[in-house]
């Protein structure tokens, strides 16, 4: 590794979250056990409430959807029969969240309950959002280099920008130009990140993407985006080809902007 030369033609830098931005320990040993913890007091305390409501009907409506798949839990409706009918729903949905979650799995229904809950949790200061030491003098010194910063992550925008407001940090929210999620196509499809240039406003050819997935990196070069992956503690390992093959950093700091010379 050492110091990495940013092609001239770069004007935008997209960060992954989890393993790059943000150690995988703090969503895997924080974030999600906060979900799993927490699901059913969170329902019984919002369960009349709009959005609560709205969070019900999507997990019902994905519900229905995998209803084919193995071990998958339905939500029944409500008749309004009384508290012992609503503690079987509540339960139903928190045996769904549940099982959704053992399997990884990164549905929009799931994805806008977590998001709800975690907006609660950092509001509360129950959570807050971890980043590497070196993350935000990295960002501020792009920034001022003239590099446009955005967020690329699986976690939904609102879930993305309530960690970097209520972060260990501080609020670092104003460090990013813009935040993209699954909603604009999977990270492991290259089509993704011409969507992302698109909307940007610049081509795949002037972004370089931060990410420890090789699926990622590999996916974001198949659309001719400039990567470099990141080697952070926790992280998965690369195989002898993969470490050969790309770019590596373990620092934002290794990063040499042709701008600063």
């Amino acid at each position: 590794m050492g110091v990495l030369p940013v092609p001239a033609e770069v004007c935008a830098i997209l960060l992954d979250i989890e393993g790059t931005t943000t150690p995988i320990a703090f969503v895997q040993e924080t974030l999600f056990p906060y979900i799993k913890e927490n699901v059913k007091e969170y329902l019984r305390a919002h369960w009349e409430e709009e959005e609560c409501q709205r969070d019900i009907g999507l997990l019902r409506k994905q519900a229905q959807e995998d209803s084919s798949l193995d071990g998958a839990v339905p939500i029944p409706l409500e008749s309004g029969s009384g508290e012992e009918e609503l503690e079987q729903v509540i339960q139903a949905v928190v045996d769904n969240v549940h099982w959704q979650m053992s399997l990884d799995r990164k549905t929009t229904a799931l994805k806008q309950l977590q998001g709800h809950m975690w907006r609660a949790a950092y509001a509360t200061g129950h959570v807050k959002g971890e980043v590497f030491k070196d993350v935000v003098p990295a960002i501020r010194k792009w920034r001022e280099a003239g590099m446009k910063v955005y967020v690329y992550s699986s976690g939904s925008i609102e879930a993305q920008k309530l960690m970097f407001r209520y972060s260990t940090e501080g609020d670092i929210l104003e460090l990013f130009d813009g935040h993209f999620d699954t909603n604009i196509g999977s990270k492991v499809e290259s089509e993704s990140y011409r969507r992302i240039a698109t909307s940007i406003g610049c081509t795949t050819n002037n972004i370089l993407f931060l990410t420890d997935v090789p699926r990622e990196a590999n996916a974001a070069e198949e659309a001719d985006t400039h990567v470099a992956i990141v080697i952070r503690p926790g992280n998965a390992g690369l195989t002898d080809d993969e470490k050969s093959y790309y770019s590596l950093i373990s620092s934002f700091t290794e990063l040499f902007l042709p701008s600063s010379t």
